[in-house]
């Protein structure tokens, strides 16, 4: 049990942010995307409701969600100050990544509250972070501005919302940074 407990203590700890222009060009096997998303699925949930849904864009797919970046970068530009490079880069994030999951929370208001879902998903993403940490993939979840339009481009169901994009590529090695938290001692009360 004591090595389970250095293990899981290493993975939380050296858990980092990893950027797509820190990927490099391998791919990510399926069947670690399936393992990732396999413990994702044993994230706490209030009444088993699982209101974690996930989208995997890869290979060809990531073309398309790349494009919906760019076209929304035209489609909210004015044709003055519209530039080929700002054009260009709206996707490249998503084209850097060998594997971007959408991730999306499926609502229940006959049964929980809003922020239950929310955060039983975000339970689940941190699984899939720390997955993809332990098979050396770099990783990040972002939220752009744009999720509402995002869930339409998805067609999502009306029950779902989108929370983010979570990106991942094997990453150039380069030394990552230390972690930087304040003590723990300042942020908890004991009660007497």
């Amino acid at each position: 049990m004591e090595q389970s407990i250095e293990a899981i203590n290493s993975i939380i700890r050296d858990r980092r942010s990893i950027f797509p222009q820190n990927y490099i060009q391998k791919d990510i096997p399926d069947e670690v995307i399936r393992q990732i998303l396999e413990n994702a699925n044993y994230a706490p949930t209030h009444k088993m409701t699982e209101p974690w849904r996930f989208m995997v864009f890869k290979g060809e797919s990531l073309k398309r969600l790349a494009s919906f970046f760019s076209e929304r970068y035209r489609s909210q530009t004015a044709p003055e100050a519209f530039s080929q490079a700002r054009y260009d880069a709206a996707g490249e994030k998503v084209m850097k990544s060998n594997c971007v999951i959408i991730i999306n929370v499926e609502l229940h208001p006959e049964k929980l509250p809003e922020w239950e879902e929310v955060a039983a998903t975000a339970c689940a993403v941190q699984n899939i972070w720390l997955t993809a940490s332990a098979y050396g993939i770099g990783s990040y979840w972002s939220s752009p501005g744009v999720l509402k339009e995002l869930g339409a481009f998805l067609d999502l169901p009306e029950a779902q919302k989108c929370l983010g994009l979570f990106f991942m590529g094997y990453h150039d090695g380069a030394e990552l940074p230390a972690s930087k938290r304040t003590p723990i001692e300042n942020k908890v009360t004991w009660a007497s």
